[in-house]
C-alpha cells in the first residue's frame, strides 16, 4: 500500500526525470535487501519481473506504493536520493510479500492493512535511528516503535475504509503478532 511521506516534506518540489528514476530503480534492484526480498517472493510463488517496478509522477504526497496486481511505483517527483528509492523498494516489496503469502489479505480491512504497514516499516529500516534523526525526531529511547506507529497511522489515514479510531484500534490489537512476524527474514534486519 502507499507509503506515507513525512510531514516536513509537504512543500517538496524536487524529484527526478523518468529516465533518472528508472535508472535509480535498476540500481536499487541490485541492493542486498531488495535482491533478498525478490528471491523470497519467488520462493513463495510470486516471481517479480523488472517491469513490476515503475517510475511515475505522483499527485499524492507519497514517495511510492504497492498496487495489487500491478506492482510497485516509485514517485519520481517526490524522490531525490538513491537511498530513498532503495527504501521505497524494500518497504513496498514487504507489502508484496505479505500479499503473496496471505491469500486472504484484504487491504480494505484496517487490521490487515495495519499489519502489513507494521511489518514493512519495521523490517525495511524505515524507522532506523538515523532516518528518524534526519526527519527531526530526536527521541533516544523507543524511537523505532514510535516511528512505526506514527507511519502506520499516517498510511492508514489514506485508507477510506479506516477511520482514525478504527486504524488505531486495529494497529493496537495486532501489534505484537505483526511486529514479531519477521518473515521472510529470520529476525528483524
Amino acid at each position: 500500500m502507499e507509503e506515507e511521506q513525512e510531514p516536513s516534506s509537504s512543500a517538496y518540489s524536487g524529484g527526478k526525470t523518468m529516465k533518472q528514476c528508472e535508472s535509480m530503480i535498476q540500481k536499487g534492484l541490485q541492493t542486498p535487501m531488495v535482491r533478498f526480498l525478490r528471491e523470497r517472493l519467488e520462493k513463495a510463488g510470486c516471481p517479480v519481473a523488472n517491469n513490476f517496478f515503475k517510475a511515475i509522477n505522483c499527485e499524492a504526497d507519497v514517495s511510492g506504493g504497492y498496487i495489487r496486481g500491478e506492482g510497485i511505483i516509485v514517485c519520481m517527483n517526490k524522490i531525490d536520493l538513491q537511498d530513498e528509492v532503495n527504501q521505497v523498494l524494500a518497504h513496498e516489496l514487504i507489502h508484496a510479500y505479505d500479499d503473496c503469502r496471505a491469500a486472504n489479505l484484504d487491504w480494505t480491512d484496517c487490521a490487515h492493512h495495519a499489519c502489513s504497514e507494521i511489518r514493512s516499516n519495521h523490517l525495511s529500516g524505515d524507522c532506523h535511528y538515523k532516518r528518524e534523526l534526519l526527519r527531526g525526531y530526536l527521541k533516544i529511547r523507543g524511537h523505532e516503535q514510535d516511528c512505526i506507529r506514527r507511519r502506520v497511522l499516517a498510511s492508514l489515514s489514506g485508507n477510506p475504509y479506516c477511520s482514525e479510531a478504527a486504524a488505531k484500534d486495529a494497529m493496537e490489537s495486532i501489534w505484537d503478532v505483526c511486529y514479531n512476524d519477521t518473515q521472510p527474514f529470520d529476525r528483524a534486519p
